[in-house]
């Protein structure tokens, strides 16, 4: 009995970390030079072009970090809203010059910022020290609707790749996580009894 308990546990800890999981944007289903704008479901892209490595992507100075597809910054600092709030959201940069992502709440204000370690990461021509693919994160408990990244004004400063947004979890499925636990709970202890 004690087995099938912890069992059990297992298979609701397991579950409500799904819940919490956000997907892997990889881009790779879009070809070269497409503007990315709405085709990913909740997210809406401004100035994202598609660069495919071998194409129109100078994949030695700016590797994906995993496929053959980025976003680049195409005529000015990339914008990525979303449908809902969220309250992580990730990438992995290569970039020609300083980045910062600056988030917004709904109502448009800036609820923080976050730099890019060097001024130039990429693979030949980099900052020493520096990698391609720079892992930038942003954690904003309250939601985040908005971040924009900048590069230089005129754009083709950075690529992304590998992009993560994780929207903050709906009350209903909090509830039906935390009310299925406790009656599992409740029915493993009174078969106990």
């Amino acid at each position: 009995m004690r087995t099938l308990r912890w069992f059990l546990l297992l298979l609701l800890l397991l579950f409500s970390t799904s819940l919490a999981k956000a997907d892997v944007i990889t881009f790779e289903g879009l070809s070269d030079g497409t503007a990315v704008t709405n085709q990913f479901s909740n997210l809406l892209f401004l100035n994202a072009t598609v660069g495919t490595a071998g194409i129109s992507l100078n994949e030695f100075e700016f590797p994906p970090h995993s496929g053959n597809n980025v976003v680049f910054d195409a005529g000015g600092p990339m914008s990525i809203s979303f449908a809902a709030p969220v309250t992580d959201v990730a990438g992995f940069f290569t970039y020609s010059t300083r980045i910062t992502i600056t988030a917004f709440d709904a109502s448009n204000n800036v609820i923080g910022t976050l730099t890019s370690a060097f001024n130039n990461n990429t693979a030949l021509s980099g900052d020493s020290g520096s990698h391609p693919n720079e892992l930038l994160s942003f954690s904003v408990v309250s939601g985040i609707w908005r971040i924009t990244i900048t590069g230089t004004l005129g754009g083709n400063s950075f690529t992304l790749d590998d992009f993560t947004a994780e929207a903050i979890p709906e009350p209903a499925s909090l509830y039906l996580l935390l009310g299925g636990g406790l009656t599992l709970l409740t029915f493993l202890g009174k078969r106990r009894d």
